[in-house]
């Protein structure tokens, strides 16, 4: 069927495009950027910024190109005199309400407002008067928001709703007033905020950032009484570089490992190692619900945000989670245990510093599951690649020209399927080639099970292994955990399901960097360089299943013992719980 084409002119130009498209869709077409910051690729559409407006030949009005759908003879002016002040008009009157310290704004260089008051030359604060006043609300472990640098474009409250179906936020009051937050102008520790960092990313300016935590781990490292440990995750490895210019999918675990030993880490580990580890005992923990008749589907855990979104909204499916913890808790849990048993180091002056891509996973340190019998917690605190890209610049690293170095062992040595962890699927793909090759009791002709990889959205596969049908299904984002988790519940039969959080997985979690100037996250073409990062380094490994890593089996065998046994479910596993909005 031949597609309707409408025909209309940008700026004295002839334009063709398809029915449906908006005026900056069509615009972009003829190399014409129209400025905007309300809009998001991603997200619904809401027009509330106004600075995207544009002149239409016979309109009254100047309506907003993001929203205003091309229409046939259409006549489009986008950068008119009038226009152009009128847009310098708006910005300005964002900038007078606006706090005057870009200097020392975490956005700085790399905010959308600042960006655009360049481009759209304001030199001035024009306007004067009373400016909107609001106390920072810093509560959660995760997030930090500053409604004093709000904008109103919504897309935080968009991308709550739309991409992780939360719902936390929406704007409250009117005019001067106006702000955005939880219902009943909730502190974020008090209400259903998963802590995964969406917001921070879609930000435009810095109403939204994550709890920096950079300053206690400088205080740690110059504690010459601390043994200060640092264990990086599988999706740091995959964008860390793009903090420093290099190209997105740049690999980049031994320069990481290198500028944590020189900014005095005491030993510097691999979350991977415990990716293994989980892998072990997941599917050690799945093979026995099949056979012995336990709660199917088994749904995975690594993900932070995930577990708090089902303890507030599908506490009935509570049974179906795996009882592991993350990676993430289990290694600083082995670090305090059999690490500083074989280092005849004390645990309290062991400090743990996990690097992740995810602000959930500050929350997740300082869940009374995760603390010691002592009250104290193992993971002491969680950087996110964003924190850790500014201590490294701050230290005067040339992070780009690093000598890549090892991890340190025992505890920074990986297979192949702990790195793909980062990428939605792979926890899937990992635990399947234990799972086969139990199973099966021989090894595998191909270990790339590539029916869970690429996945945008949500994606179900059915794999016979061993004689046994299995239904497996992915889900990242979520709004797409949902539609998944209806199914769930009305009866639908799955055997294995994973899901994340963060759209993409956690190569786009809510710590990762920024995109350069002009850039969007929630960013799938981003998302894939990321991966395909992940997948390659998975596929130059000589070994690429968790359970042959030489030392988990030395773990098991000289500490935990049996896989799934008494010690490993002490050290390694845990439970989650229904919760009210109220508190962690």
């Amino acid at each position: 069927m031949a597609t309707n084409m409408i025909r209309l002119t940008i700026d004295g130009r002839p334009v063709e495009v398809e029915a449906g498209t908006t005026v900056m869709e069509a615009a972009e077409k003829t190399g014409i950027h129209i400025p905007r910051l309300c809009y998001h690729p991603k997200l619904s559409v809401e027009g509330a910024c106004r600075i995207c407006i544009v002149e239409v030949k016979g309109m009254r009005t100047w309506p907003v190109s993001c929203a205003t759908k091309v229409s046939e003879g259409m006549e489009v002016t986008t950068a008119s005199p009038a226009i152009r002040q009128a847009r310098r008009d708006i910005v300005e009157l964002l900038l007078d309400n606006h706090p005057m310290d870009c200097q020392t704004c975490e956005r700085d260089a790399n905010c959308e407002l600042q960006n655009l008051a360049y481009q759209l030359g304001v030199r001035d604060r024009q306007f004067a008067g009373e400016r909107k006043c609001f106390p920072t609300e810093d509560s959660s472990f995760s997030v930090v928001r500053n409604s004093e640098k709000c904008i109103l474009c919504q897309r935080c409250v968009r991308v709550c709703a739309e991409v992780q179906g939360v719902h936390n936020l929406s704007q409250h009051w009117r005019g001067a007033g106006t702000v955005v937050t939880p219902a009943f102008e909730a502190n974020m520790i008090d209400s259903v905020c998963i802590n995964c960092g969406q917001c921070i990313n879609v930000c435009p300016t810095a109403a939204w950032i994550e709890k920096s935590w950079t300053d206690e781990v400088w205080e740690a490292l110059h504690d010459p009484a601390k043994h200060v440990v640092a264990h990086i995750a599988p999706a740091i490895r995959a964008a860390i570089g793009e903090g420093f210019g290099l190209p997105p999918g740049t690999p980049a675990a031994g320069k990481t490992a290198a500028a944590l030993k020189l900014l005095g880490f005491d030993k510097v580990f691999d979350t991977n190692f415990t990716a293994d580890v989980t892998i072990v005992e997941e599917s050690h923990e799945f093979l026995d619900r099949v056979k012995n008749g336990g709660v199917l589907p088994l749904i995975t855990s690594c993900s932070p945000g995930w577990v708090k979104f089902i303890e507030h909204f599908y506490p009935d499916l509570l049974p179906n989670m795996s009882s592991c913890k993350s990676p993430m808790s289990m290694h600083s849990a082995i670090i305090k245990s059999y690490y500083a048993e074989q280092a005849k180091i004390d645990p309290a002056n062991i400090y743990v510093v996990s690097i992740m891509p995810c602000t959930a996973k500050k929350f997740e340190s300082r869940r009374p599951e995760f603390m010691n019998a002592k009250g104290r917690p193992d993971t002491d605190a969680v950087l996110t690649t964003r924190e850790l890209v500014w201590m490294i610049k701050a230290f005067g690293i040339d992070f780009v020209n690093l000598p890549d170095e090892d991890f340190d062992n025992p505890l920074g040595y990986s297979t192949g399927a702990a790195d793909i962890f980062g990428a939605t699927g792979g926890v899937l793909e990992a635990a399947l080639r234990t799972a086969a090759e139990i199973l099966t009791g021989a090894p595998l002709p191909s270990i790339d099970f590539t029916q869970v990889r690429g996945v945008v959205g949500l994606k179900e596969a059915e794999l016979e292994v061993a004689g046994i049908q299995l239904h497996i299904a992915i889900a990242n984002g979520l709004q797409n955990a949902r539609e998944l988790l209806a199914r769930v519940r009305a009866g639908e039969k799955f055997d294995i399901i994973e899901i994340m959080a963060c759209p993409g997985g956690c190569i786009g979690g809510g710590g990762q960097p920024y995109p350069p100037k002009g850039g969007y996250t929630i960013d799938f073409d981003l998302y894939k360089k990321r991966a395909e990062a992940l997948y390659a380094i998975d596929s130059g490994k000589e070994m690429r299943s968790s359970h042959k890593n030489p030392y988990v089996l030395e773990l098991y065998k000289n500490y935990l013992g049996e896989i799934g046994g008494h010690r490993a479910h002490e050290l390694l596993h845990t439970h989650y719980h229904a919760r009210t909005p109220r508190g962690i």
